[in-house]
């Protein structure tokens, strides 16, 4: 089947889906301090509700699906999901955004039932900095997960790190000379006004150039083209095994070439990550919607897919819901 576009010309063939929006850690610039109120269980798509809107979207020629959360691997029998999700007929690829945390308990089980990948969310190679960061969360048990997760098959593991000004960013020449040691896909993704206003401030922004130019301090940076490399642009150092890359949602919109949707774990299908239009899917599964009806939302999304966003960094986002609950 051919794939689905939207009206301008953005071939859609990515859905990211939330499973939970609970999390075992609370990373400063995702959670307030106390926490956020989590969704009623009931609220929570069930696996089954998550594998009928797969097959529905699969055949409007949906080909990728990421999973997100909250963190993902606290959902109980996560294999069987991976493993429904891989069988459905379209579905080519099947990756998972995590912090890592449990990776390590669980890679070469989620391997076994056809996960892909793993994106790694890292924002400090400092033990005590880690644990200020996430609020009382062990680097050491991360470390451990992507080693895991490596002999395990899940290659090649992607490492993101959001850089903030006078925080974490003493780090990004170390986070760059991690290519040089290993496969790791190393990204640098600018730090976004949304979520918590405790830590967002315009001072505390960094752009994907300054970004670059400090990791070039390390060595020069040659570019690189990676076959579906989504919103990121590689580069690597010379005859480094891994790559560097940038995604730049602040300077460098990518919206020209996005082709996502995004469910929220509550069920929502979002068109954009920035957007406050929803479309509830799961009410309408709920309430006896037929696969026609909801394949007629699905279009309905698509159809009202914005040209891009306006988010800045000298503007806050904070009124749009968490990252945890739309989905990392």
């Amino acid at each position: 089947m051919s794939l689905i576009k939207d009206k301008y010309e953005r071939a859609i063939d990515y859905l990211r889906i939330s499973i939970i929006d609970r999390c075992n850690l609370r990373c400063i610039y995702c959670m307030p301090s106390d926490g956020i109120k989590p969704i009623e269980h009931k609220n929570i798509l069930s696996y089954e509700e998550i594998i009928r809107i797969v097959r529905i979207a699969a055949g409007l020629g949906v080909r990728k699906i990421r999973l997100t959360g909250g963190e993902p691997l606290i959902r109980k029998n996560l294999p069987y999901l991976i493993s429904s999700i891989n069988n459905i007929q379209g579905i080519e690829d099947v990756s998972l955004t995590t912090n890592g945390l449990l990776l390590q308990k669980y890679a070469r089980e989620l391997a076994a039932a056809g996960l892909r990948r793993v994106n790694v969310s890292l924002d400090s190679l400092l033990p005590e900095r880690y644990r200020e960061i996430t609020r009382g969360g062990n680097i050491n048990d991360v470390l451990n997960g992507i080693k895991e997760a490596e002999n395990a098959g899940l290659i090649p593991v992607k490492i993101n790190m959001v850089p903030i000004r006078g925080f974490n960013d003493d780090e990004i020449e170390e986070f760059a000379l991690l290519t040089i040691k290993k496969q790791y896909h190393v990204r640098f993704i600018e730090f976004m006004p949304i979520g918590s206003r405790e830590i967002w401030n315009e001072e505390k922004y960094i752009s994907t150039q300054e970004i670059k130019e400090r990791a070039s301090a390390v060595a020069p940076l040659m570019p690189v083209k990676i076959r579906k490399s989504g919103p990121a642009r590689y580069f690597r150092f010379d005859g480094a095994p891994g790559v560097i890359g940038f995604i730049s949602p602040i300077t460098h919109h990518f919206c020209d070439t996005c082709n996502r949707l995004r469910i929220t774990s509550d069920g929502k299908l979002r068109p954009c990550l920035f957007s406050e239009t929803e479309i509830d899917l799961r009410s309408a599964m709920r309430c006896g919607a037929s696969d026609e009806e909801i394949e007629r939302l699905f279009r309905l999304s698509i159809e009202i897919k914005p040209e891009g966003h306006s988010i800045n960094h000298e503007k806050s986002f904070a009124h749009l819901k968490p990252m945890s609950k739309i989905g990392g």
